[in-house]
């Protein structure tokens, strides 16, 4: 036997909704429709199933045997169909319980924070796992979706045609240098002058590593470079205790604020970073990644106040 066409889940749920009631009148304001649409869900139901359901005195339904074998039946079915659901939807990225966030380590500082207690006012169940890295790191855990959503530099390595952004904010690159630097008390530097200096950089990858080559070649030097590291924070321990300078983003301003000072380049080596969001087009409908979009746009917002 073929399941007919007409046995839908919908008229299993108005079934169900009847059979709590035991009236057309309240099932239909349960499921805010008109007692019409529900006698004509039963009526369906049954030539669908192809017996009776109910027995007709006047305007009451009173249930049969089959009445109450396909409600019990119809509870589980019903269930089962909204976890298959859930989990697929799961398995897909949408609505799930646990958002996945991607961001560099320098965002950590004010960005992300701001961010993530914004979502989480939003949408107060959700489980937010953070994951960091440089650009073309996130962006392949998003393509592979492995994350739901990346906080990243605007720059050529995350231009995909699968993705959208969403601008945040600009920000500036700066001369790195320990407190007592004789640079540290100018208020502003030729990077000509440190064609000799020994600089930290972030390994290839990193949106500054990629910035701070920009501006080396417009310096007219390569720099001689002292080691690479894989996060921004361990640079600024490496330049705050001597080891070398380097050219970072204003945002990470306030760590080691008292070991390490930011330094103006001259108005022909300035850089600007492009902070913002990536998140894959065919996840834009996700309810959790238009929550974390609509804080972004009030970040953004907020920063261009």
């Amino acid at each position: 036997m073929q399941i007919d066409e007409e046995l839908t889940f919908k008229k299993l749920e108005i079934f169900l909704a009847f059979m709590r009631s035991g009236n057309l009148s309240r099932a239909a304001a349960e499921l805010d429709t008109s007692t019409v649409s529900v006698h004509r869900a039963i009526h369906s139901l049954e030539s669908a199933l192809r017996c009776p359901l109910f027995k007709r005195e006047g305007r009451k339904l009173t249930p049969l045997e089959s009445a109450h074998v396909l409600e019990d039946r119809a509870q589980k079915l019903v269930a089962d169909m909204l976890d298959t659901v859930r989990l697929t939807r799961e398995a897909a990225g949408f609505s799930a319980e646990r958002f996945k966030l991607g961001a560099l380590y320098s965002l950590t500082v004010r960005t992300v924070p701001q961010l993530i207690m914004g979502l989480k006012l939003r949408r107060s169940e959700l489980n937010i796992d953070l994951i960091l890295g440089s650009n073309v790191d996130l962006l392949y855990k998003l393509k592979n979706l492995e994350l739901d959503a990346i906080l990243v530099s605007l720059n050529d390595s995350v231009a995909d045609p699968d993705c959208e952004s969403l601008p945040l904010f600009r920000d500036d690159i700066f001369l790195a240098v320990p407190t007592d630097s004789p640079f540290a008390r100018q208020a502003e530097v030729d990077l000509a002058d440190l064609s000799e200096a020994t600089f930290i950089t972030l390994t290839q990858g990193f949106a500054t590593h990629q910035d701070a080559q920009r501006v080396f070649q417009q310096a007219g030097f390569a720099p001689k470079v002292a080691m690479q590291v894989n996060d921004i924070f361990t640079l600024l321990s490496m330049v705050s205790s001597g080891v070398g300078y380097a050219l970072l983003p204003g945002r990470i301003a306030a760590v080691y604020e008292n070991r390490v000072r930011l330094i103006p380049l001259q108005a022909r080596y300035r850089l600007q970073q492009q902070i913002g969001v990536v998140f894959l087009k065919s996840r834009e409908r996700d309810p959790n990644l238009l929550a974390l979009i609509a804080e972004c746009r009030m970040y953004a917002k907020r920063h261009d106040g």
